[in-house]
């Protein structure tokens, strides 16, 4: 962004870095989780579209959180993608440190943890019954 576009970054790259691998493991933990609820790699991916493409469009990113009825804000609150956009844009323009950003990483692992259980144990039911 620095260089192509000529934006400065107010904050630590490093820091922004920790956060997409956080938020990585959130949505590999989804990918498996729905990949152990899928049949075949093309229900995979139409079921993935229909989870993550609302998601990551709904999250603040490309629509203000502000201008959704409230019922719909309150839902996308739950999201781990609301949460990155909203620790993303802190970090590269406003420049906050990890005392601000915490709550958001520590939120958007444990949904990741939450989803990654789930697909542990359900990726087991599903061998335990194959065999």
């Amino acid at each position: 962004m620095r260089t192509i576009l000529g934006i400065p970054i107010a904050g630590s790259v490093s820091l922004f870095m920790v956060g997409v691998v956080i938020y990585l493991f959130f949505v590999t933990a989804v990918g498996v989780f729905l990949g152990t609820v899928a049949r075949s790699m093309p229900q995979f991916g139409l079921l993935y579209m229909l989870v993550y493409l609302p998601m990551n469009m709904l999250s603040g990113a490309d629509t203000p959180l502000e201008s959704m009825p409230p019922w719909l804000s309150t839902v996308m609150e739950a999201s781990p993608s609301t949460h990155f956009e909203s620790f993303a844009e802190s970090i590269l323009y406003r420049g906050v440190g990890i005392e601000v950003v915490w709550p958001e990483f520590v939120l958007v692992a444990l949904i990741g943890g939450l989803f990654f259980g789930l697909a542990i144990l359900r990726f087991r039911s599903v061998v335990a019954r194959a065999t």
